[in-house]
């Protein structure tokens, strides 16, 4: 008993350095992918990021809904369509999205965190204008032609983030969770991905990590070994030679472009693993893959 004792005295020893470190620091978390749907994981989450607001570290969670919205959309016979990674959203769909983003799936997380001793608060991109939006434009390349446009309906991607009303919140002691729904300068409404909302957030409060959630172990290599730290030129040469490939890549673009716009580090997780976030924050070896400059 008395060596439990000392391992559990050794692991908080460990996490001290990066306690110290990272008090008082915005830390941005993509929550989704499996870790958002299973009841074990779902409540290890709140728990972790209760944790974080307890030692002085301020996360905002920005989260998903994907599997949540096309159920929905099937039970209401909806149809579906993806082009590049992105859902063809119209008007309908966008009423579906909003409604499951911003009321279902937000409360629920709200609700978790509240409950293992949190303070969260939910928002949409369009309380307070907290995520000015405009239009995607989606190109489809073609051979020996210019790129095809393509609409893909009220998708859209994030022009400016209301960083004061995100700070008077960490103010009050409150955990900002954000669903990834924007607003445009008319009102409009768009479906905004979840990766790129937690990328422009984090590089919006200049945050020491972006942390992205997701159900791989992180980015592997061409021998399907994962890569533990990913610096850009090697990022490049990965996408280039096709090694990383599709739904990773908008997740390494979102990484870079955040270092590039001031955030620390960025790091891609498997949120199955429990306490994920806290082994990434606190240990020396961390796990999935480090992104840096």
């Amino acid at each position: 008993m008395t060596e439990e004792y000392i391992k559990k005295a050794e692991v908080l020893l460990e996490a001290l350095p990066y306690m110290k470190r990272f008090q008082g620091q915005t830390v941005v978390i993509k929550y989704g992918g499996a870790v958002q749907l299973e009841p074990q994981l779902k409540a290890a989450f709140a728990r972790d990021i209760t944790m974080l607001q307890y030692l002085g570290i301020n996360p905002v969670v920005v989260h998903g809904g994907g599997p949540q919205i096309g159920k929905v959309l099937a039970q209401m016979d909806i149809p579906t369509r993806f082009v590049g990674g992105q859902r063809v959203t119209d008007e309908r769909t966008m009423d579906v999205v909003e409604m499951v983003l911003a009321g279902k799936v937000n409360k629920e997380i709200v609700s978790l965190i509240n409950t293992a001793g949190g303070s969260a608060v939910g928002l949409s991109g369009k309380d307070g204008r907290l995520l000015l939006a405009r239009k995607l434009k989606f190109y489809k390349p073609r051979e020996d032609e210019p790129p095809e446009i393509i609409d893909i309906g009220l998708v859209g991607e994030v022009v400016s983030v209301n960083t004061a009303l995100i700070r008077t919140l960490q103010q009050q002691h409150f955990i900002p969770v954000i669903a990834p729904v924007g607003v445009g300068d008319a009102g409009e409404t768009y479906n905004i991905n979840a990766d790129m909302v937690a990328g422009a957030v984090a590089k919006a409060m200049k945050a020491a990590k972006l942390i992205l959630l997701t159900d791989v172990a992180g980015v592997l290599d061409e021998n399907q070994h994962l890569v533990s730290s990913l610096d850009r030129d090697r990022a490049l040469v990965m996408m280039d030679k096709g090694t990383i490939t599709g739904g990773m890549i908008p997740k390494i673009t979102c990484c870079l472009d955040a270092i590039t716009g001031g955030v620390g580090k960025a790091h891609i997780l498997d949120g199955r693993t429990l306490h994920s976030v806290l082994l990434e924050i606190f240990t020396d070896t961390g796990i999935g893959t480090e992104i840096v400059g």
